[in-house]
């Protein structure tokens, strides 16, 4: 059994997940932990509830979701893995933060793995089983556990909204595609955990979600 905790961080109001289960295992999901504040917070839930730290993911490479890769990666020493196809996203981290006037970030490290449709993240007996759902950005993916029901979303889906896409990468059409073929195929209960906002459910937005009525 997985108990998910999150932490709201920097000016994008990102909201970061800490997946951890009874044995003390954890996975970092879109660390955005900006200031030294931020990171304190994150730091002290992780070593507060003894967890070790298996997988660092961002579930897409934009700005306000990496913004604690490397803090992660070396607080914890732990690698770093992304959607394959976002590596060019996550190297103009820096030339993004300097268009938003945002200063004093620290570099992300590269990639160690690259995730695709179809993989499988583990941690203990639990599976979390790749979505790749391109749209709001190149290659962004949703993380879903099956076994208990719930879908680390990224910003693919939110409470009655979905991911923007008018940034560089985005596609709108695409992104109601997947959204249509890969999430609301899932059974009503799934819990939907997104990268913004509230937590929702697949029923909830599939009955009510504005964008999601003619699709």
């Amino acid at each position: 059994m997985t108990k998910v905790e999150c932490f709201v961080f920097n000016m994008f109001y990102e909201n970061t997940f800490v997946v951890y289960n009874q044995e003390n295992e954890c996975i970092i999901f879109d660390p955005g932990c900006y200031d030294q504040r931020e990171r304190k917070r994150l730091s002290d839930f992780v070593k507060g509830k003894g967890l070790s730290v298996k997988h660092l993911l961002n579930t897409h490479c934009h700005i306000d979701h990496v913004f604690g890769n490397r803090f992660c990666s070396e607080q914890f020493d732990v690698v770093l893995s992304i959607p394959e196809g976002e590596t060019d996203m996550l190297a103009a981290f820096p030339q993004v933060a300097q268009m938003y006037g945002i200063d004093a970030i620290q570099q992300s490290p590269d990639p160690a793995i690259l995730l695709k449709e179809g993989d499988v993240i583990t941690l203990g007996e639990n599976r979390f089983h790749v979505i790749s759902a391109p749209g709001h950005s190149p290659a962004g993916i949703c993380l879903y556990n099956e076994d208990e029901s719930y879908l680390i979303a990224g910003d693919v889906l939110f409470e009655g909204s979905i991911g923007r896409t008018d940034l560089p990468g985005g596609n709108h059409a695409l992104l109601l595609k997947n959204i249509k073929q890969k999430l609301l195929c899932l059974p009503d209960d799934v819990t939907v955990y997104s990268g913004h906002g509230p937590t929702t459910t697949i029923g909830k937005e599939r009955k009510t979600n504005p964008f999601l009525q003619n699709i």
